[in-house]
């Protein structure tokens, strides 16, 4: 039975859209689900950023975005303090007080914090139930680990197949319990 359930595919193909269907599914169904969404900001036709919701509370912040300062990932500046106080809070939360773990995504971006890493190490050392996105070519020890994991099994995201996978995932998720 696999309890670490990873999206991965394209950019822009569905991931964050396939996770958050299959979150809202489980709470549903009563699953109490936490951790962390990533979503794109878009100012008119243009993306200017990512913010982080934490699903728990609710609380927003930027992930990262074109006019702050930080890291930079492309043309966006990681905003380190959010990541930490919202997206790993969350994370961290999650493992304290729910029975399912979200967290969008495991990549570049978020690679770039220490506390963030030891919040996924942490989840998935955990018993609980995990729902990943993992970036497709992140390179780092952390994102090998997550998919070479014996009880992982790891769903490519597709144009074609985004709509049947959130129901996939749900029946997955919910035979884990």
């Amino acid at each position: 039975m696999s309890r670490v359930l990873i999206l991965t595919g394209a950019p822009g193909v569905g991931k964050t859209t396939v996770l958050t269907k299959t979150v809202d599914a489980l709470k549903a169904k009563g699953v109490s689900v936490g951790g962390m969404i990533s979503r794109e900001v878009r100012k008119g036709n243009v993306r200017v950023g990512f913010e982080i919701l934490d699903l728990t509370s609710g609380k927003l912040g930027w992930l990262a975005h074109v006019a702050q300062k930080g890291p930079q990932v492309g043309k966006y500046h990681v905003n380190l303090e959010d990541l930490d106080n919202i997206g790993t809070a969350a994370i961290t939360q999650a493992l304290e007080k729910c029975s399912a773990i979200a967290i969008d995504e495991i990549g570049p971006m978020e690679l770039y914090s220490q506390k963030f890493k030891q919040a996924v190490t942490q989840a998935l050392e955990s018993k609980k139930l995990v729902l990943a996105v993992v970036h497709g070519k992140a390179k780092d020890p952390l994102v090998t680990q997550v998919k070479r994991r014996v009880d992982a099994e790891i769903f490519n995201v597709t144009f074609s197949n985004r709509e049947k996978l959130a129901e996939q995932l749900i029946q997955k998720a919910l035979a884990a319990f």
